[in-house]
């Protein structure tokens, strides 16, 4: 039986979640799923240029384990590209940082700490807000972690 996974340290949530080639309806193509912190591993490595090392730092994980999950997202990426598959970011074993809050009725779009609790918008008041991580099933529970810390290396 596999232990079980660590939790992962993720930034925020991705602003787009499905991905698709055009002119395909997206019922019938075949799914590949993307989770959370592959996102963020390639986020990390491929977008900002972090290393290995600072990238596992950021996500609280060993070196080794973010290589292995760096592989894992490339190789899902290469087969929706040359599969012409459905790309949906989804699930994982994460925390987020920070958070994405939309209004609904202005449409303006602002990131908060994660333990910056927010009730209205700050452009229009509106109290009618989108929580991005909330449609993740988290915010509350990413809530209070110290996220400063670096991850301590095993020996």
């Amino acid at each position: 039986m596999p232990r079980p996974k660590n939790e992962r340290i993720v930034h925020e949530p991705p602003l787009f979640t499905e991905f698709k080639p055009v002119g395909v309806l997206g019922k019938s193509l075949k799914e590949v799923l993307l989770s959370l912190d592959e996102f963020e591993a390639m986020r990390l490595a491929d977008y900002t240029g972090m290393s290995h090392e600072e990238a596992a730092d950021e996500m609280g994980i060993s070196r080794s384990t973010f290589s292995r999950l760096i592989e894992k997202s490339r190789k899902k990426i290469a087969e929706f590209i040359f599969q012409g598959r459905l790309l949906t970011i989804d699930g994982g074993n994460i925390h987020f940082r920070r958070n994405i809050i939309q209004c609904s009725d202005c449409g303006h779009m602002f990131k908060i700490n994660i333990d910056s609790p927010i009730t209205e918008c700050p452009e229009c008041h509106s109290k009618n807000l989108l929580n991005l991580a909330g449609g993740f099933g988290h915010g509350e529970c990413c809530r209070g972690r110290n996220f400063n810390h670096k991850h301590k290396k095993r020996r």
